[in-house]
């Protein structure tokens, strides 16, 4: 399975607990949500969370929006429950937890055996021995419903030992690698949730961050994340002027069979061509 070119880029945790919540983010601006329950849901309230997302897909009402479910890990006493409940509802995605390497992808894989053939398949990177197998994770893509990875910095940096600055320098290799498995495989990534929910100056920070590392979106806990998260991670007005005429200038006749082109005394290639097509997918796909 590969990501298609939806958007991706606000993805909202909401805890399958809270009806109140869930029923909210049907009408929220995100292009994500993710019914979660894991860390949102307390271990007495798992079970009834499960049950609360079960309901939530049957009754759908989410309209545009990419419907994913986090589950509990494999090995924890809900997770095996988890899976099937939640791959017998079909969300458009499953996202499971404490990937430590390929083995872990194919065990999640082989328990969505039943799960409809449009639900994927997403794996958090949040453990540092998934850190040096990102390739080796990404790749069983091949073979797998795998087709999004997302960070989770918090587990990354409580098991680094390391601390979370503004400028997250801690995890630039962690983001480089990811992103670099991530494309080299075709899998969408998302970048990891901003913890201070009032700092919105940082916010804006750290979403530029994750455009500069080439983020698709990022996963945000709380909605009034929402609009500076889609605001950064959509392209300028300025941008998407340029990419119509890139593409334009390769198609018009006289350029016919040319890898460049100077344009506005600048030099295009092919390949600006084909991000000018990516870059487009966006603002087409939200109209």
């Amino acid at each position: 399975m590969r990501p298609s070119a939806r958007p991706r880029r606000s993805a909202l945790y909401m805890p399958a607990s809270n009806a109140r919540a869930v029923a909210k983010a049907r009408a929220l601006d995100c292009d994500v949500v993710i019914l979660d329950l894991e860390d949102a849901v307390l271990p007495e309230a798992k079970n009834l969370a499960r049950e609360a997302a079960v309901r939530a897909l049957a009754e759908g009402g989410f309209g545009r929006r990419e419907l994913v479910v986090r589950v509990n890990a494999i090995d924890t006493p809900w997770g095996r429950a988890d899976l099937a409940a939640i791959a017998a509802a079909g969300p458009d995605a499953i996202l499971v937890p404490k990937v430590r390497g390929p083995a872990d992808v194919e065990a999640y894989d082989a328990a969505l055996a039943g799960a409809p053939a449009h639900t994927g398949l997403w794996a958090m990177v949040e453990t540092v021995q998934a850190v040096p197998r990102l390739d080796a994770i990404a790749q069983t893509s091949t073979a797998t419903r795998l087709c999004a990875l997302v960070m989770g910095v918090n587990d990354l940096a409580r098991e680094m030992g390391a601390r979370q600055s503004p400028e997250r320098t801690p995890f630039h290799a962690a983001f480089s690698l990811a992103v670099s498995a991530a494309r080299a495989h075709g899998l969408a990534i998302l970048d990891g949730v901003h913890n201070e929910i009032d700092d919105l100056a940082a916010l804006v920070a750290v979403c530029r961050q994750g455009v500069e590392f080439g983020f698709d979106g990022k996963s945000l806990i709380h909605p009034s994340h929402l609009e500076i998260c889609n605001r950064v991670f959509s392209p300028s007005a300025e941008d998407v002027a340029w990419a119509r005429k890139v593409i334009a200038a390769f198609e018009a006749p006289e350029n016919a069979g040319k890898g460049a082109l100077a344009l506005d005394g600048r030099l295009v290639e092919l390949l600006h061509r084909d991000q000018a097509i990516k870059l487009l997918a966006i603002p087409e796909a939200l109209t």
